[in-house]
Parts: structure tokens; sequence; C-alpha cells
């Protein structure tokens, strides 16, 4: 891979820089002399990352404008010259498919879906002109694995992933290299930001799914890492870094064991034998 210095006329977008996955990510980039444009929905975030000395702006993945605006600044910025984007910035809406009204479900995918794909596309035309680039897309291991009783969060992975595939193969021979990122659990405030949408958005007192949703909130209120082979967010960096600075990135990069377990099995069991799996692994089942 190139040596940090080799890295400092490539620079990079990347979203939903505020804390955990894309905070850090900016932090490792920027250490390997990247040009890093870290954005971030809230103007206080914004104005805390140039604090810390970052080429931060706005950019809201819910609105057009901002989206836009955004990008016209970074490819004035650049000179039409941005290397990648990163889209990361995303929030899970916990809840049974049944409880998730019609907007909920168009703001899970405004955010986790349509927004990359809007912003994805504004740029590829200025990677195209350059004939290289890399896009890579945060994903999950909830894109090819689904669980209970996070089917919005499941839909917006799951389409982003044929998405993303259907893209890469649309952009091959161009010289712009598209991945797909697929963390099991990392640390970051997923938990806290999905326990918050989940209580503004799910009438879970009411709901025939009462005793489930009971366990999920002690889950997403639970203190320190809720599930076993949590790791920190370095190890989705190392994977960014490869797919950047490959000359033959992967179309996929698994990131925690059970994202290379479910991987594993999905391949090799029965969708019964893995719905057992699944309800066992969630506490889910019967009500």
């Amino acid at each position: 891979m190139p040596a940090p210095e080799a890295n400092s006329t490539r620079s990079i977008l990347i979203t939903g820089c505020s804390s955990g996955i894309g905070l850090h990510v900016a932090r490792g980039l920027r250490e390997r002399s990247y040009r890093v444009f870290a954005t971030a929905r809230k103007e206080q975030d914004v104005e805390r990352l140039q604090t810390e000395g970052f080429e931060s702006l706005q950019l809201d993945l819910d609105d057009t404008q901002s989206i836009q605006e955004a990008v016209n600044t970074v490819l004035q910025r650049t000179s039409g010259k941005l290397y990648a984007l990163f889209n990361n910035g995303a929030y899970g809406q916990a809840g049974a498919v049944e409880d998730l009204s019609r907007a909920t479900l168009l703001a899970q995918l405004e955010t986790n879906l349509l927004g990359w794909h809007d912003l994805t596309c504004r740029l590829i035309p200025a990677m195209r002109e350059r004939g290289e680039g890399r896009i890579i897309q945060n994903s999950s291991v909830l894109g090819f694995a689904a669980m209970p009783y996070r089917g919005a969060y499941n839909c917006s992975k799951f389409a982003l992933e044929g998405l993303t595939d259907t893209l890469r193969l649309e952009l091959a021979g161009t010289g712009i290299h598209v991945s797909l990122i697929e963390p099991g659990p990392i640390r970051s405030r997923f938990r806290a930001n999905a326990h918050a949408m989940f209580l503004k958005n799910i009438d879970w007192e009411h709901s025939c799914h009462t005793v489930q949703y009971r366990k999920q909130i002690e889950r997403l209120q639970q203190e320190g890492d809720a599930a076993p082979f949590t790791l920190g967010p370095e190890a989705v960096l190392r994977k960014v870094i490869h797919a950047l600075e490959s000359s033959r990135p992967r179309p996929r990069y698994y990131v925690t064991f059970p994202t290379y377990l479910f991987g594993y099995l999905k391949r090799l069991l029965s969708t019964r034998m893995l719905d057992r799996l699944m309800l066992k692994a969630s506490g889910g089942g019967k009500h």
C-alpha cells in the first residue's frame, strides 16, 4: 500500500463524521495524509470538527439542496479532483415490521439509502472525468443476514447492497472502484441513536411485540458492549484503507467475527435453519 506521504494529493469526502466510525476514519485518513472533507448533519458538529482542524462542512442526507451545496463546495475546493467517497452517515430504526409506519420506513430509507445514492451520483461525473475514483459504502452484516426487530435497517442495507453491486458492474472499466464494508458490532453511538429513534417512532407499549420490545430497550440502554465480539472503529478503518489504496480493492470487506460467521452460515444452511439461528441469537420467537 502507498506510504502516507503518497496520499497527500488524494482527497476524500466522508459522511457521518460527528462520532463513531466516521470520526475515527476521518482522523485515521488524515494521519495518512489524505485531504479529508469531514461532513456532519448538525452545525455544532461541523464547528467541532473544524476546531479539530478538519475541512468540515454541513451535509444533511435528507436534504437534496444540502447535498448539492456540499458537492459544489468540495469539487470547487479540489478543482474537481475528488478521489474518494466514504458513505457512512446512517442510523438504525428498531421495531417490528408491522409497527413501522410508512413515514418511519421512508425516513430510514431517505437517510441510509436515497441520500447516499443522491450524493454518489453527483460525484461520479468528476471521477469519470479523471478516470479514477473510489466509492466505499458502509453497509452491515444486516445487509445480507436479516434479524427480527431490525426490519427498517435490514431493508435499507439489503437495498444498499443490491444498488452497490449494480453500480460496481456499471462502472467496470472506468477506473472507479466500488466496495462494500460489512461490519458487525462496532463501538459507536449507534445504539444510543437507535434507542432515541425507537422511542420516537414506535408505539411499543401498545404493540403485540411489547414483551420483545422490553428486551430490545434493555439491550439499547446497556452500558458497554451489548454484543459479543464487538470491535472498535479502527477495525473499519483498516478495511477502508485497503479499499482506498489497493490496486485491486475487494467488492466486499467483512468486519468482526459475526460477519464472517453469518456470511459462512448463509452459504451453508437452509433458510429455515438460518431463521432458527437468527431467532435464537436475537432472543426472538413466540410472544
